[in-house]
């Protein structure tokens, strides 16, 4: 019965670095919505 309790705390470790992932991608996405301006295209 020892293999439960590590199965249920592998679990939440996933849920959470999902949860995580997920808020770090939305907010990477909401400030890369604007256009890039920093870098002009020199030739």
């Amino acid at each position: 019965m020892r293999r439960k309790p590590d199965l249920i705390w592998i679990l939440v470790l996933i849920f959470t670095l999902g949860v995580v992932t997920t808020g770090y991608t939305q907010s990477y996405l909401e400030r890369s919505e604007s256009p890039i301006t920093q870098f002009p295209a020199t030739e």
